[in-house]
C-alpha cells in the first residue's frame, strides 16, 4: 500500500483523534522519566503532536515532529501557539521510517502509539539516528489484545511479532542497553511501555 492511500486513512481519524485521551497518557507515560536538557528530540509517527509536546518539558534544544499523514500534522501544528510559543517544535509531512535526520543527532527518540503501524525496521532507523547514550521511549500493543480491523488491517506490518508480556516487550529493543518495559493501563485500556538507551 503506498504512501498517500494510507496517508488518506489516517487523514479520515484526524478530526477527532484527540478526543482519545488514552494516547496523550501514553505520550505522558513515556517522557515522564526521561532526563532533561537533550538536544535534539525526535517523535516518530507524531500523529497530533501529543509526544511531541510532552517532550517540550524537558527543556530540549528542539523536536522535529514526523507523520505521514497531513491532516495529523495540521491538528498538530494548530496547537503550537498555545503549547509551544517557543517555536521549538518544527512539523514535517512524510514517512517517520526513515526519519529526516542524521546519523546519531539525536539525544532521544519517542514513538507513542504508532509502533504497531510501524514496524520492526523502526528500530534500526532509531538505532541510526540516535547518538551513543541517546535515549530510546516507545509504546507497543500487547499481542494478547491487539486486534486490528477494517481498513487498519492491511497497514500492521508482518515483521514485528507484539509482546504478551513486558519481557517480550523489553526483549523488542534488541542492540539497545539498560532496557525497561512496563504495563501501562489508563481506563480499560494498557499497553507496554519501553525505555532503551542506544550503547
Amino acid at each position: 500500500m503506498d504512501h498517500n492511500t494510507r496517508a488518506a486513512v489516517f487523514d479520515g481519524t484526524a478530526e477527532r483523534y484527540d478526543e482519545d485521551t488514552f494516547h496523550a497518557s501514553v505520550a505522558e507515560a513515556l517522557v515522564m522519566p526521561l532526563p532533561d536538557g537533550p538536544g535534539l528530540v525526535l517523535d516518530v509517527a507524531c500523529g497530533t503532536g501529543f509526544a511531541a509536546y510532552a517532550a517540550l518539558r524537558l527543556k530540549p534544544s528542539r523536536v522535529l515532529a514526523v507523520d505521514l499523514s497531513p491532516a495529523m500534522v495540521a491538528r498538530a501544528e494548530a496547537k503550537a501557539p498555545s503549547l509551544d510559543p517557543a517555536g521549538l517544535i518544527t512539523w514535517r509531512v512524510g514517512p517517520a521510517v526513515p526519519m529526516p535526520a542524521e546519523d546519531q543527532s539525536a539525544d532521544v527518540v519517542l514513538c507513542a502509539s504508532s509502533l504497531h503501524f510501524l514496524g520492526a525496521v523502526a528500530f534500526a532507523d532509531w538505532l541510526r539516528v540516535l547518538r551513543p547514550g541517546g535515549r530510546l521511549a516507545f509504546s507497543v500493543v500487547s499481542g494478547l489484545r491487539f486486534r486490528p480491523s477494517g481498513q487498519f488491517e492491511a497497514f500492521v506490518p508482518k515483521d514485528l511479532t507484539f509482546p504478551t508480556d513486558e519481557a517480550g516487550a523489553a526483549a523488542l529493543a534488541a542492540g539497545f542497553v539498560d532496557v525497561s518495559a512496563q504495563t501501562f493501563t489508563a481506563g480499560s485500556r494498557s499497553v507496554f511501555v519501553v525505555h532503551a538507551t542506544r550503547p
